[in-house]
């Protein structure tokens, strides 16, 4: 797992993280959310040893992340793969020759059967055989990412970082990179930690979140617990997604479906057991993982607030008054 205990990094006078302390466990898609800015770029940065932090403690696997230890720092980052938001792909080298290069860098042969296996194989699972000696140039950006990804897995990580990997690229090549990142850690049991500010994202692929904000964990959880209904302003700015023309009269009574619930027909309910009209005047749900999650508001006449409010209640639906 990757523990990190109250870390701080400043660069000059600004401190960019401020006593960050989360902990990403085993085999599990974690994700470090929130807007640019928030520190998340540098808190993975951090993980895997390319900027040093100021104090606290990093540990991956149970070894201390510290620039400290030169030797110890390298053997460590052998094991963490990181695929970045703009590929790093080299233009004179193809898709081949890209996804090999780690091993030349580590001094291993790209010679042997073994290595060109392996190669063959990763450029596979990434859905490229017909692309394995095309230049970069040649690729669209969501190929980019798969040579990429190959080229991050070709020494056999236990962990994968993942920094604003799929922000450069439209919805539909997005869903095909977050499936295939899902795979490699169904699959081949890597740990991955994805620093992103698309919601898609989390929602498609995330067990769990931390939020940033101005350098300090906000909150964390899992993203429907965080996202749906959101404890925290900050979290309400990122999302973006209430509506600011709801009725100023009568009163807005907010409801939230959480998975199982969701199949629930509590409005016709409630309307058909009280005998009354409501308006939905906004509602939003989404996929998380295969289970719907989302909110919808009614507005209602005041008269009627308190029967609607224990009809809920004795629902035991989430519910809020706006």
């Amino acid at each position: 797992m990757i523990e990190i205990s109250n870390v701080r990094k400043s660069f000059q006078d600004v401190e960019v993280l401020k006593g960050i302390s989360l902990e990403i466990k085993d085999h599990e898609i974690y994700g470090i959310v929130g807007q640019s800015g928030a520190g998340k770029s540098t808190l993975l940065r951090c993980i895997n040893g390319l900027e040093p932090y100021d104090s606290g403690k990093i540990v991956v696997d149970g070894t201390l992340v510290s620039s400290q230890d030169k030797a110890q720092l390298r053997n460590l980052q052998k094991r963490m793969g990181m695929i970045f938001q703009s590929f790093n792909l080299l233009e004179r080298l193809d898709v081949y020759e890209n996804v090999a290069l780690p091993m030349k860098f580590w001094g291993i042969s790209t010679k042997s059967e073994e290595s060109k296996k392996k190669i063959r194989e990763l450029i596979g699972l990434v859905g490229l055989e017909e692309k394995m000696h095309a230049k970069p140039r040649e690729l669209s950006g969501g190929q980019k990412q798969r040579v990429a990804i190959a080229r991050a897995l070709v020494l056999d990580p236990q962990f994968l970082l993942c920094d604003e990997a799929t922000s450069a690229l439209d919805p539909e090549i997005t869903k095909g990179i977050l499936s295939l990142l899902q795979r490699i850690n169904r699959e081949m049991g890597i740990t991955v930690a994805i620093v992103t500010h698309q919601m898609e994202v989390v929602k498609q692929i995330c067990g769990r979140v931390a939020f940033l904000h101005n350098g300090s964990v906000l909150a964390q959880g899992r993203p429907e617990e965080l996202f749906i209904r959101p404890a925290h302003p900050e979290i309400k700015a990122f999302l973006r997604d209430s509506s600011e023309l709801l009725p100023t009269e009568g009163v807005n009574i907010q409801i939230f479906f959480l998975g199982e619930d969701s199949g629930e027909p509590v409005v016709t309910q409630m309307a058909r057991e009280l005998g009354r009209d409501f308006s939905i005047c906004w509602a939003k749900l989404e996929d998380f993982r295969d289970n719907v999650y989302g909110s919808l508001v009614l507005n209602v006449e005041e008269a009627d607030k308190e029967a609607v409010c224990n009809f809920l209640e004795s629902k035991k639906v989430a519910w809020e008054v706006l």
